[in-house]
């Protein structure tokens, strides 16, 4: 019964905090639901679904937020999803499992946080920013878009710190790229997951999360795209980068699925 009425109050309530903090940065927070989601009775084809629709929904709000706001750059946005989404969807249906892999991604964004959290002293690279070649474009969209799909998160997490630190674009540009990014490459490794039968129905649990998820999703991306600055984006983005980088080690100490 205490489990019960943890998962019931307690579950929502961490999912609400995660889309808040993730949304206000452009993400829909994809690994941030899975590692809520894996402390509680769901499973592997229940958190990857619901983590993947809830990454949609959110995803979608700060979208619009943002571009709404005038912060959405869709050449760039476009040129980005149009290589990354067949990958994607490649990836949706390719099961992997590397220890190695998940250890050296978090030290990836481990590192990639701390340069962010002290951004503020840079800050006049974002005053002159060039956009990317088409052909690293091209590159960077490939290998995150299969990422995404394998790993089952938007990509978001891993463009966002390239394009900043490659001084492709300042946080509310990157914030709306990244949510584009999100939507089209998550709507691509669901449908290539439901292509092998790896889609969950969806529940009431899953129903109250979405509830939580898209309210949380409205209050923060509101804040990132109108009120938050630049210092403050950068450093909101280097936590979510700790956040997915811890789950990742969680990922790396369970045993190799076969």
């Amino acid at each position: 019964m205490d489990a019960d009425w943890l998962k019931t109050i307690l579950l929502p309530v961490l999912v609400f905090v995660v889309a808040c903090v993730y949304s206000s940065v452009g993400h829909g927070g994809a690994s941030g639901y899975l590692a809520v989601l894996s402390f509680f009775s769901f499973s592997a084809k229940q958190m990857s679904t619901t983590a993947l629709i809830l990454n949609i929904l959110v995803a979608s709000i700060a979208l619009y937020s943002y571009a709404k706001a005038g912060h959405l750059k869709l050449k760039l946005s476009l040129s980005f999803l149009l290589f990354s989404i067949p990958f994607a969807f490649i990836g949706g249906f390719i099961k992997v499992s590397s220890q190695v892999y998940f250890i050296l991604l978090a030290i990836v964004l481990l590192f990639t946080s701390f340069r962010l959290a002290f951004i503020s002293k840079e800050t006049a690279q974002f005053e002159k920013t060039k956009e990317p070649k088409i052909i690293i474009v091209a590159i960077v969209s490939i290998a995150i878009g299969l990422l995404s799909g394998i790993v089952g998160v938007g990509g978001g997490i891993f463009l966002s710190p390239i394009m900043l630190l490659s001084n492709w674009a300042d946080t509310k540009v990157t914030a709306a790229t990244s949510s584009m990014f999100i939507v089209g490459n998550s709507i691509a490794g669901l449908l290539g997951r439901a292509s092998v039968n790896e889609i969950a129905s969806i529940n009431f649990d899953s129903g109250l999360l979405i509830i939580f998820a898209f309210l949380g999703g409205i209050i923060g991306s509101r804040a990132g795209a109108k009120f938050l600055g630049q210092k403050t984006l950068c450093k909101l983005l280097a936590i979510v980068l700790i956040m997915a980088a811890i789950k990742l080690i969680i990922l790396s100490l369970k045993p190799a699925s076969s």
